[in-house]
């Protein structure tokens, strides 16, 4: 797919599968960090915080190189994306071309804390609905990258999104993550046409709950938190 393509469909559907981001062994090198802790700031228990069942970690600086890469390369490419939401829904648009500009931005407003983060889930793990928000600086894109072999390496373990539409049921998107690639999805909200022009539409995402095996993704998050 190419990126104007992926473009069309998250103003579609509020998600959207990139082309292939890691290799396979690239992807087995990220879920291989899991177990070297000095690479992360916070590891977070979701059953402890009843976030759901799991486990993820934040890493700290400097990031693996990988990820590193990975943050600076789908900056630009998801920011026009970011600037057509904010003009129709008449939202600021406080996002610099450059990344590292955008997150100095984050630190001035106390958001210093780095949010890549390596997820794992085990049989029976899931996510809870939620968003991604750890501050007033927010950048309605985000990415989850499938680091396993879906129906190989792990079964369900669906990527779930839920959007509340405008004065009507929610409506509920389920992606199977192949491994390497991405999935684009909104952190908080995306605009919807509605009778009086464009409407935000509040979006939450989780996970399903894991049948069997090992469920590992690289989160990216592109503001930093409070």
């Amino acid at each position: 797919m190419s990126w104007a393509k992926l473009a069309e469909e998250v103003n579609a559907y509020g998600c959207a599968l990139t082309p292939p981001l890691l290799t396979p062994a690239e992807c087995r090198e990220i879920s291989g960090l899991y177990g070297e802790a000095g690479l992360f700031r916070s590891t977070v228990d979701m059953a402890r915080h009843r976030f759901g069942a799991g486990q993820y970690r934040y890493f700290d600086h400097p990031f693996p190189p990988l990820v590193e890469r990975l943050r600076a390369e789908l900056y630009p490419r998801l920011l026009p994306i970011a600037r057509d939401w904010a003009a129709k829904l008449g939202r600021p648009a406080p996002w610099p071309d450059d990344l590292g500009e955008w997150l100095d931005m984050c630190h001035r407003a106390g958001q210093t804390k780095p949010t890549p983060i390596l997820l794992r889930y085990g049989k029976d793990d899931w996510n809870a609905l939620h968003r991604d928000l750890y501050g007033d600086l927010v950048f309605p894109l985000q990415v989850v990258i499938g680091l396993d072999r879906p129906g190989e390496d792990y079964t369900g373990g669906e990527f779930l999104l839920v959007e509340q539409r405008p004065r009507a049921q929610s409506r509920g998107t389920v992606t199977m993550l192949p491994q390497g690639q991405g999935l684009v999805f909104t952190t908080r909200d995306r605009p919807v046409r509605s009778s009086r022009g464009w409407s935000a539409s509040p979006v939450r995402h989780g996970v399903s709950t894991v049948r069997s095996g090992l469920r590992h993704t690289l989160g990216l998050v592109f503001h930093d938190a409070g």
